[in-house]
């Protein structure tokens, strides 16, 4: 039995190779964040589904989705601290238990209100457990294999969102909706099992005080900034409250929160330590992910209205179509991350920014005439990109890091990926919307309307797609020293 003082010693791998039982620690931590992340975008292909079942509009409907970025991007800005603060057994336990308890939440919900708030609570244990993952892979994992690992982990944040709307077609075309939830309630409590007997401390325990305005600050932060992006993106001229409103107060909050992080982090008294920006490694590699990330999304959020809206497939089939795709970007991740490990990120993440824009540029010819294998090939081709360009740069970056800010680094990126999510689904959605309700307003078809709605927001896609090939050139080589 380890003794209270022996939890508190972080347990690092060897210099060589992972120590024993690295492995199994590392794959429990990604089976369970696997699963958390895929219940990201699982409501996507069964929105339509709930609102015809729960009697509830488009825009209330989109909570289930927005409550769950939301409380995500106000989450895990505190990981940080609570890494610090908490041994990383308790962190995963706290994490797998108020996870488990969402989904059960939501499985037995009998209305929207109880199934939002199990997506809620599902939220909050998912947001601690990426940067739990990530930390931990850095304290325990060498230098010289961190690349093959965050391979992995690459699964995790890029194909478990991918293959989300591929799983809920499947589960909505034979079962009810709660059977998305009551599927993954086991494999939770297994993993939840498991890792709490497993697990144990890789991490450094300080117990810093909190810093009580920081928390609010950063609630008001990142949860206006994600607010105001989703009201933009779904339904927002049915809400009552502007969506610049809560932009403003997030900018305006958010600012501060950066400003008091910088005035206390000298003394190891912030809540998210800033000094990781001081890197230029981590700040290009983190502007690139962004911009990548905004793509994933966007993307993920256009193509199966693409499908269901213009080329009138159901919810299975839209589901089936995506996930070759999905599937080729989990099969090339690991492979990418063991090729860095050999030649750095750059020669990998210029050609993957590339291969990136040139499918958002290619999705702009998409039409009512395009045929479903061009679909799947585009589709495949934007996620063999999004591969070549997500495990190198969440290495180089985050290993850039000294290892003290680790924990702050991982949740600064995690927190980063949430923006960038928001604000691709805004900017894709709303530039669909708007271009579609013109020229639906210059008389054409809704057919037409929605095809070209969507040639137009895939055309921005393709246009911001260019900063991350430009941010990519300033990349470097070689993976980043061990510190």
């Amino acid at each position: 039995m380890q003794t209270p003082q022996t939890q508190d010693r972080p347990d690092t791998g060897h210099e060589k190779g992972l120590a024993p039982g690295s492995a199994l620690l590392i794959g429990v931590l990604v089976i369970a964040a696997f699963v958390m992340i895929l219940n990201e975008t699982i409501m996507s292909v069964a929105l339509p589904v709930l609102m015809l079942d729960l009697d509830i509009s488009a825009s209330t409907a989109q909570w289930l989705t927005t409550g769950f970025m939301l409380t995500m991007a106000v989450v895990i800005p505190v990981t940080g601290y609570l890494f610090e603060r908490f041994t990383l057994r308790q962190v995963f336990v706290a994490s797998m238990g108020v996870f488990s308890l969402g989904t059960l939440l939501a499985a037995a919900a009998p209305g929207f209100e109880v199934l939002l708030a199990g997506r809620i609570v599902q939220a909050g244990g998912t947001a601690i457990m990426l940067p739990l993952l990530m930390t931990t892979v850095l304290r325990v994992v060498p230098v010289h294999r961190r690349g093959g690992m965050m391979g992995i982990i690459s699964i995790v944040i890029s194909v478990a969102p991918a293959v989300g709307p591929t799983i809920s077609g499947i589960v909505l075309d034979a079962l009810d909706w709660r059977w998305m939830f009551w599927i993954v309630l086991p494999i939770a409590l297994i993993a939840f099992g498991i890792g709490a007997k497993l697990v144990r401390n890789v991490t450094e325990i300080s117990r810093p005080p909190l810093d009580v305005l920081s928390v609010i600050l950063s609630v008001l932060a990142f949860g206006g900034i994600v607010y105001g992006l989703s009201s933009i993106g779904h339904s927002s001229g049915e809400s009552s409250i502007p969506a610049w409103m809560p932009l403003v107060v997030g900018v305006v909050a958010l600012a501060v929160f950066v400003r008091r992080q910088i005035t206390r982090q000298g003394d190891g008294r912030a809540l998210l330590d800033m000094r990781p920006f001081a890197t230029p490694v981590f700040s290009i590699g983190l502007t690139t992910v962004v911009i990548s990330m905004m793509s994933l999304f966007g993307a993920l959020i256009l193509l199966p209205l693409y499908m269901q809206n213009v080329r009138g497939l159901d919810t299975l089939t839209t589901g089936l179509l995506l996930l070759p795709g999905g599937l080729a970007m989990g099969l090339l991740s690991p492979f990418v991350g063991r090729l860095y490990d050999r030649v750095g990120a750059r020669p990998l993440v210029i050609p993957g920014t590339i291969v990136v824009s040139a499918s958002l540029w290619l999705m702009t010819l998409l039409d009512a005439g395009s045929s479903l294998p061009m679909v799947i090939g585009i589709h495949v081709l934007l996620m063999l990109g999004l591969a070549s360009v997500m495990t190198p740069l969440m290495t180089s970056s985050l290993g850039s890091v000294p290892a003290e800010l680790y924990s702050h680094g991982s949740a600064i990126f995690s927190t980063a990926q949430q923006l960038a999510g928001a604000a691709g689904t805004a900017l894709f959605i709303t530039v669909m919307t708007n271009a579609a309700a013109s020229r639906a307003a210059d008389g054409a078809t809704e057919l037409a309307a929605n095809e070209g709605g969507i040639h137009t927001a895939f055309l921005y896609g393709g246009m911001i797609s260019l900063i991350a090939v430009v941010a990519s050139l300033f990349v470097g080589r070689a993976p980043a020293a061990d510190r």
